[in-house]
Order: C-alpha cells, then sequence, then structure tokens
C-alpha cells in the first residue's frame, strides 16, 4: 500500500497539486483545518496525520529538534520528513521530492522514528532518540 503524506502549511498549494498530479496521495494542512491550519501547533497537525496513518512533510527542518514536535513521531515510532532548503520555489519543492519517491517511499516502509531531510541528492536520515 504507498503511503499517504499530510503537509504543512509552508508547502504550500501548489506543491500538493503537483505532487497529486504525478500520483502521490497527499493531504493538505488546509484541507483538515479551518484558516488553513495557520493556528495550528506543529505538534497538533503532526499528531492528528499520524493518526491517520499520513505521513507528515514540511520544509521546516527545525521540527525534529523541537521536543515538542517531535514528540508524536516519537509516540507512534513514525517518520517525517522535511526538505533542507526553506528557500526553494515551489516547482523546485515538487522536483525535489518527486526525484526521490523511491526512497522516501523505502524509509516509510522501514519505520522509524527518523525524520529525514530530503537533498538535492538524497534523503538523508536524522535518528531521533527520545524517551
Amino acid at each position: 500500500m504507498r503511503p499517504e503524506f499530510f503537509l504543512d502549511r509552508n508547502l504550500g498549494r501548489r506543491v500538493a497539486e503537483e505532487l497529486r498530479s504525478r500520483g502521490w496521495a497527499v493531504h493538505r494542512i488546509g484541507e483538515v483545518f479551518p484558516a488553513d491550519g495557520q493556528h495550528i501547533p506543529d505538534e497538533d497537525w503532526i499528531a492528528h496525520g499520524l493518526r491517520q496513518s499520513w505521513v507528515p512533510l514540511s520544509k521546516d527542518g527545525r521540527i525534529k529538534t523541537r521536543d515538542l514536535e517531535i514528540r508524536p513521531v516519537l509516540d507512534h515510532a513514525a517518520v517525517l520528513f522535511y526538505l533542507d532548503d526553506q528557500q526553494l520555489r515551489s516547482i523546485e519543492m515538487m522536483q525535489r521530492l518527486d526525484t526521490h519517491l523511491a526512497a522516501i517511499y523505502r524509509a516509510v516502509e522501514k519505520g522509524g522514528p527518523a525524520a529525514y531531510a530530503v537533498r538535492h541528492d538524497c534523503i538523508e536520515p536524522w535518528i531521533i532518540c527520545g524517551n
């Protein structure tokens, strides 16, 4: 079964639309929470997505180092992906994600807890340790 992804607001509508057009199963935060999820803390949208078995996807790599925000990933032994460059344009974000689709699927299958940076040439794991 192919994974479904839950996209943070910071990825934008265009990335979601482009990924869908390429066959990705994605849910945008704005489709689930009011006001495009602007007032939803990261730990809440991540936890909500994980309860649905959706894989969180963001461009905010700082999530992996913030205790409250990474806690749902630990609790669910899940994986989270983030783009390693917050300055990418929408088309570059989509291309980078789509280029690494097979590696992303393998990482989801492997399980976690882990956070992966989606870099231009690979995905790189950040092993999460916590209690």
